[in-house]
């Protein structure tokens, strides 16, 4: 259930409902308290309130323990919000909700229903804040490694984001892989997949994102004593319950689903408690899986069965500690099998998409979408979600989903995760687009650049974008003579004359090929659509054997031809065409060669309005 507090809180173990002294064996006396000592010292009095601390350090009793850590950093974050940024009549719930939480925090004496009482009610009321200015728009920038606000890679990969009171947070997986792809981003790291944390990141306009800490490492440890140092650990989430006023991550992990419990957003999270199958489903643990949080604050897990993924689930996870998946109802099936599940909700409907089987490579997204207001009711057919044709989905797969509640309109952004490191197929691990309707039905746009603004929700493109589709010729993970989001076509001699080919510009994987071993014209070309403008046009080219004429053109609705020519050379070499004006609408860019036995390829096509 989202809601919360946005601050590091020091390393402490977690608190465990067991009496210290119990033991398998009956030790000495001096033993014992020893024992009860050296366990005594994994516990700060600062963490816990002082009544209960007080009878805790004469029974050596932790459920009598009172935790108060993650109250206390919610209200130092709190107390730097400044009224005269937020309207007057969601100031006042606000300031009256921190007061109380002051009070809870300094009360020795609070029980722990009071703490999680007035964790609930303080996010609730943070997260009902009202700007009082209209916020400012921010750049999105897809196929880049992003950057967090000191400048360092973020690692995060299959996870979610979360808004907790009026700040967002951002958990996913550090991947061994990750940090190689980065450094050197010309193969696969398919065996790096060791886990190395889990980071958790936070923003208040979902574009600048600040590091906070790792909330588990490959140390985190579970009541069994097991870590997290071997095996799989991915696609998680995390929701906060209001009974016990905890944040739970749920994530794949330890042969099941695996639950680690936290007291604030940023806490170090401590391992609770594994759940090897949920009921309903025919597989121990899941193929994929989000956690998805409805506008009521309750909580779902998403996810499909393991072994073949046919199956679409929805699961509640138990309302009195989220430490538990319910049994699961299923919404849809697919005898190919979906991987990425993750749900979205726009217009009081539910939207369940997920890709393709394709290991670590792109696709487009599947949606199921509800018949009734019903998360756990009837959908529709699986249709492929408008948009994510003709690149896979920008080169990703489904990841999770982000719901901006502006103050003008609702965005929803879908949050694709491009598996890089493990499936060299492009730059950056993270490609973020914003969904909205446009009919009936919710509508992908593909962009390279866009701009958000989170207080409104209103979003636009950005003035970077690259209005060609799949201009890295990646999304297709094999080689093909039908190259995604490009049509082929053959003016005269050999037919068989378009495919994508091993290695690319710069290291890429992939690039174009335009040629034949015989006589051969002809080419691709892609149907855009383009706002009025002065654009540039670029691309990276090299040609071998006889090319006789080669050259892209970008004819516009009016039917403007603007042209680009390829000059001859055995290397990779950036060609451009700039100041060139185009008329709003339909656009056309085509590649097109003409010789005997020889080749073009291309690579990385850019076209970007410059003014």
């Amino acid at each position: 259930m989202t809601r919360s507090i946005r601050s590091a809180c020091k390393r402490r173990v977690s608190v465990v409902a067991t009496v210290l002294m119990a033991a398998s064996t009956v030790p000495s006396a001096a033993g014992l308290a020893s024992a009860a000592t050296d366990r005594v010292s994994l516990y700060e009095a600062a963490d816990y309130t002082a009544g209960s601390w007080a009878a805790f350090s004469t029974a050596r009793d932790t459920r009598a323990l009172v935790m108060v850590r993650g109250l206390r950093s919610l209200v130092a974050d709190y107390t730097t919000r400044v009224p005269s940024k937020y309207t007057a009549g969601s100031w006042a719930p606000f300031a009256k909700a921190l007061t109380v939480a002051e009070d809870v925090a300094a009360d020795g004496a609070a029980t722990a229903a009071q703490v999680a009482a007035a964790k609930t009610a303080l996010t609730a009321a943070a997260g009902d804040l009202v700007a009082a200015a209209a916020g400012t728009f921010q750049t999105i920038t897809n196929d880049t490694f992003w950057r967090d606000t000191s400048g360092n890679p973020i690692y995060s990969q299959g996870g979610g984001v979360f808004r907790f009171g009026d700040t967002y947070y951002w958990y996913g997986v550090h991947y061994l892989g990750a940090e190689h792809y980065l450094a050197n981003p010309t193969r696969k790291y398919n065996t790096e997949t060791t886990f190395v944390a889990i980071p958790v990141y936070s923003s208040q306009d979902l574009v600048n994102w600040t590091f906070e800490r790792n909330v588990a490492t490959a140390a985190t440890t579970f009541p069994d004593g097991s870590n997290l140092s071997s095996g799989w650990v991915g696609r998680l989430g995390v929701s906060y319950n209001e009974t016990t006023g905890k944040y739970v991550l749920v994530s794949q992990g330890k042969g099941g689903i695996m639950f680690l419990r936290g007291d604030s957003p940023t806490d170090t999270f401590d391992g609770a408690a594994v759940q090897a199958q949920i009921t309903n489903s025919p597989t121990p643990a899941t193929g994929d899986q989000t956690v998805f949080t409805d506008d009521d604050g309750t909580d779902y897990l998403i996810f499909s069965n393991a072994s073949g993924r046919a199956r679409a689930f929805v699961s509640r996870l138990r309302p009195s500690d989220s430490l538990y998946a319910e049994p699961a109802v299923q919404i849809g099936y697919s005898s190919a099998g979906r991987e990425g599940n993750a749900m979205f909700k726009l217009d009081g409907k539910y939207y369940h998409a997920a890709s393709d089987l394709h290991g670590w490579n792109s696709s487009v997204a599947y949606v199921l979408e509800s018949a009734t207001s019903n998360i756990q009711g009837t959908y529709s057919a699986e249709y492929v979600l408008p948009g994510t044709e003709m690149d896979y989905s920008h080169v990703s797969q489904t990841g999770f989903f982000v719901t901006v509640k502006g103050t003008v309109k609702n965005t929803v952004i879908f949050a694709g995760d491009r598996w890089a490191d493990f499936a060299w197929n492009g730059i950056g691990y993270n490609q973020w687009m914003p969904v909205d309707k446009t009919g009936t039905r919710p509508q992908f746009h593909s962009l390279s650049q866009w701009q958000l603004n989170a207080t409104t929700g209103e979003w636009r493109v950005a003035a970077g974008n690259n209005y060609v589709l799949n201009p890295d010729f990646q999304a297709d993970r094999v080689i093909v003579s039908s190259v995604r989001g490009w049509t082929s076509f053959v003016e005269s001699g050999a037919t068989a004359i378009v495919s994508n080919t091993s290695g690319g510009a710069n290291g890429s994987s992939f690039s174009l090929r335009v040629g034949a071993t015989s006589a051969f014209a002809g080419g691709v070309r892609q149907e855009i659509t383009v706002p009025a403008g002065t654009y540039w046009l670029a691309a990276n080219t090299l040609t071998s054997g006889t090319v006789s004429s080669a050259r892209i053109t970008v004819t516009d609705a009016g039917g403007a031809v603007r042209t680009l020519t390829i000059p001859a050379g055995s290397s990779w070499s950036p060609q451009q065409l700039a100041g060139f004006t185009l008329a709003a609408g339909k656009a056309w860019v085509t590649i097109r060669a003409t010789g005997t036995n020889g080749n073009l390829r291309v690579d990385g096509l850019s076209l970007v309005k410059t003014s």
